[in-house]
């Protein structure tokens, strides 16, 4: 890639980074001082996305929701440039199929995109969040983090996350399948908790006690809790086992959770607080957890720092890139060949093609990883490619750069089927489109570089349609080429552009 600009990030800087939960929307606005980021603004809204989640779709009114929370902050983003914004979305936005119906006109409102992460990548955006709330020490830690819809699990020592877990349980999701009424019955009190155990001891092995020295909570249900515990004088500090227990026996002495009345219970958390208390009960039991402390460091602080480094060019995305590579035994020579062609290619083509930056970035991570398919077979390598790309775990992507990523590799050769083609449609559709096209140019000058020099060409791109001109003779001395170029025309064709070469 191209040497950044060195004023990229420049002092005073407003950095902001903005978590979409199932239960609650949270924000943070901080300006870039002396190599440090300073909180300027931080708010909080409990919306719950998720209890609008209905047969896997969301209901208009939780989507209305949503919005009209987003066009509030959107006032404290106005002098925020929209590269400097990270927009993420957790548990109920992952499993919502029709989550575009939120995340079209939410970016609208904010002017960046909303990306859909999946658990682990919020499990390693958590933990960083958390680690630079904390003693920058050596000792391994678990965090732990109790959302709306899903909880988090990290094992990680100083800033590097070791052992990341995202379950499907959360507070929202518990309180709609056990409290929904709004009623305190002890029977399915312990439902609940029999329920998160059994989906604890699943990671049991990996997070149980001897692989950490200690333990942290993220977020809100926790934050609560502790300050419910340590209000009532039952903990000094942090949560116990013996706290939570009186807390429980407390809790469940009503009737209904609207008579809850506890310091440090808010009332916007008082109706999913009974589901968290179950839930961390669980947590307590099966990771033989004795004490643990919270942190004011959650998600939308590991985005924002997250942020930082790739503006700062320190980029996970890289790194996963990398792993990738060595992962599948790439050929990394051949890799890096492809890229700096679709690199070229992307130059000549982007102003035309309205293509971005982060196209760019995309386009090269797709060159990088086309061939990773071949450790499975080299027959039909492309889509092997995609399907590993499509369900790695890969930290700093998010669910739709994943896809994307996939999409790419998946069109870089051979025929484009019928079902590919349909993921191309619509206007996200055309950009990728394009970027497949520009991708398969780039491979297939591959099997020439390998040999020999590939001479200089003019590169002519309109709205629709690219023109090469090669030097007189050459393809005429190169008729494999020659013929795969008209191939490529009857591809580019089926993406809608129009290649031509002489």
């Amino acid at each position: 890639m191209p040497a950044p600009a060195p004023d990229e990030l420049p002092e005073g800087s407003q950095l902001a980074a903005l978590d979409i939960g199932s239960n609650s929307f949270h924000l943070i606005v901080a300006r870039y001082e002396h190599g440090e980021l300073r909180p300027s603004q931080v708010l909080g809204e409990k919306v719950q996305l998720g209890a609008g989640l209905k047969n896997g779709r969301l209901e208009p009114d939780a989507i209305q929701r949503g919005l009209d929370c987003l066009s509030r902050f959107s006032q404290m983003l106005q002098s925020v440039e929209p590269r400097r914004l990270r927009v993420v979305g957790t548990n109920a936005l992952r499993q919502a199929k029709n989550r575009r119906e939120f995340t079209e006109p939410a970016r609208e409102i904010l002017g960046a995109p909303v990306e859909v992460i999946y658990g682990r990548e919020e499990a390693r955006l958590v933990y960083l969040g958390v680690a630079h709330t904390l003693a920058d020490d050596t000792a391994a830690r678990l965090v732990v983090d109790i959302g709306g819809g899903s909880t988090e699990f990290i094992v990680g020592e100083r800033f590097e996350p070791r052992r990341l877990e995202s379950l499907q349980m959360g507070c929202v999701s518990y309180t709609a399948r056990h409290f929904a009424d709004g009623r305190l019955d002890r029977r399915e009190y312990e439902k609940a908790y029999e329920r998160a155990c059994v989906e604890v001891s699943h990671i049991r092995k990996a997070f149980r006690s001897k692989h950490w020295q200690e333990c942290v909570g993220s977020s809100g249900t926790l934050q609560a809790i502790e300050a419910m515990v340590t209000g009532e004088g039952w903990s000094e500090g942090g949560i116990t086992r013996k706290s939570l227990a009186r807390l429980r026996k407390q809790v469940l002495s009503h009737k209904r959770v609207d008579e809850l009345s506890f310091s440090g219970l808010s009332e916007a958390r008082r109706p999913v607080i009974t589901a968290g208390i179950a839930i961390t009960e669980a947590l307590f039991e099966v990771l033989e957890i004795e004490h643990m402390r919270t942190s004011r460091g959650a998600l939308r602080e590991g985005v924002l720092y997250d942020l930082l480094g790739r503006l700062r060019h320190e980029d996970v995305r890289e790194r996963s890139i990398n792993a990738m590579q060595q992962r599948y035994s790439a050929d990394t020579e051949t890799a890096a060949l492809v890229a700096r062609r679709a690199r070229m290619l992307f130059e000549a083509t982007r102003e035309p093609w309205r293509l971005g930056a982060e196209d760019g970035e995309l386009l090269e991570r797709a060159a990088l990883t086309h061939e990773i398919g071949m450790a499975i077979s080299h027959k039909h390598f492309h889509r092997h490619g995609a399907y590993l790309l499509r369900n790695s775990d890969m930290p700093g992507f998010s669910q739709g750069e994943q896809e994307d990523l996939a999409l790419l590799v998946a069109g870089h050769r051979g025929k484009l089927k019928r079902e590919l083609l349909d993921e191309l449609g619509g206007d996200e559709g055309e950009r990728l489109a394009r970027m497949v096209g520009i991708l398969r140019l780039a491979a297939l000058f591959k099997y020439v570089e390998l040999l020999e020099d590939l001479p200089d060409f003019h590169l002519g791109a309109r709205r629709e349609a690219l023109a090469l001109e090669f030097p007189a003779g050459w393809l005429a001395q190169h008729p494999l080429t020659w013929q795969e170029l008209q191939q490529e025309q009857r591809a580019f064709e089926r993406l809608g552009l129009a290649l031509s070469f002489s």
